[in-house]
């Protein structure tokens, strides 16, 4: 099937928005459909030495995680980080999940463990997947979470919900194209969004589904997570579609060698422009020191936002969250 591909039962918040294309089994889109790395380039990649090898080699940077399980148990309005692109959010009685990796990645250590146990993650509402890739969809996370949460919904991008294999006969999903909204509790608004990404998780399965970012508002408060993507035009678009969001969690990791990254992830200057094109108030870092998955040192990322804060160029408030830290909403609505 070729043409613009939607779900037929959600509507669009954005006028003009007709879908993402669809063309021989891939999403296409001239801006935000990232070129992958050829082959020769990974392959130069691998060969060639990294220049920040010693750096990195000395770097002792380690993310610091709380052992706080009780944050599952409260009733407080709040973000908790779980490492990488994971949170917990709570506002109101709604709980939900983003991109919930939480284990060893194939081949990739997980270097800080998450702040609670996952058997103890129970009563959640609503599981927001940005894309398919592996440090984001953990399907043994997932599997897991599937039978500790029966009725738990996920919000998906378009076809992503082939990825649950068998387990698609069982659960609530709803999939969506960019700026679809999800038709979720009264009070709650999410909507999809994009990013400038792609997706694959097999040898011929690119861009088979769809990826994006989210935006999460209740009442008051409104929170973008921005899943993983490279810096373009879209923040700018959103912020004139959505808003400007109190919170924007946003990727400052994974940036280096930049001729493999630059098309699929931003650098810390990127995310430092995102947040300025969003109008965001408060910036949580995020896609940094969970696992090693580029060249750059451990803490390059978070050392160069603190160096771009110091000197004035971050606009709004850096909130760098331990894992297992407790953000509390209470102080961050409108």
């Amino acid at each position: 099937m070729t043409g613009f591909r939607f779900n037929e039962n959600l509507p669009f918040v954005k006028k003009e928005a007709r879908g993402v294309w669809y063309e021989d089994g891939q999403f296409i889109h001239a801006k935000y459909a990232s070129d992958t790395a050829a082959f020769g380039e990974i392959l130069k990649w691998q060969l060639q030495p990294n220049p920040q090898k010693k750096e990195k080699k000395d770097d002792s940077f380690r993310v610091k995680c709380i052992y706080n399980p009780a944050f599952l148990s409260s009733s407080e309005d709040m973000i908790v980080w779980l490492g990488h692109a994971s949170f917990f959010i709570r506002i109101g009685d709604i709980t939900l999940l983003t991109d919930p990796c939480l284990t060893d990645l194939p081949l990739i250590p997980r270097l800080v463990p998450p702040p609670c146990s996952i058997s103890a993650i129970s009563d959640i509402n609503y599981l927001l997947m940005s894309h398919g890739h592996r440090d984001h969809f953990d399907e043994k996370v997932i599997r897991q979470l599937i039978e500790q949460n029966p009725a738990m919904t996920f919000l998906l991008p378009l076809e992503i919900s082939k990825l649950l294999g068998s387990k698609r006969r069982s659960v609530l999903f709803q999939e969506a194209a960019w700026w679809q909204r999800f038709a979720v509790k009264d009070d709650l608004e999410i909507t999809f969004l994009p990013a400038k990404h792609w997706n694959r998780r097999y040898l011929h399965d690119l861009n088979r589904q769809l990826w994006g970012s989210f935006w999460i508002k209740y009442r008051g408060i409104s929170i973008y997570f921005g899943g993983d993507s490279a810096y373009d035009t879209h923040f700018s678009e959103i912020r004139e579609v959505m808003g400007e969001p109190d919170i924007c969690l946003l990727p400052i990791g994974a940036y280096r060698p930049s001729f493999i990254m630059k098309t699929a992830h931003m650098n810390p200057a990127e995310a430092v422009q995102a947040f300025g094109d969003l109008g965001g108030k408060v910036m949580i870092p995020m896609h940094y020191g969970t696992y090693d998955l580029s060249d750059e040192p451990l803490g390059e990322p978070l050392q160069l936002l603190r160096e771009f804060e110091d000197i004035g160029r971050f606009k709004g408030t850096l909130n760098a969250l331990a894992v297992g830290e407790v953000l509390s909403l209470e102080t961050t609505k409108s």
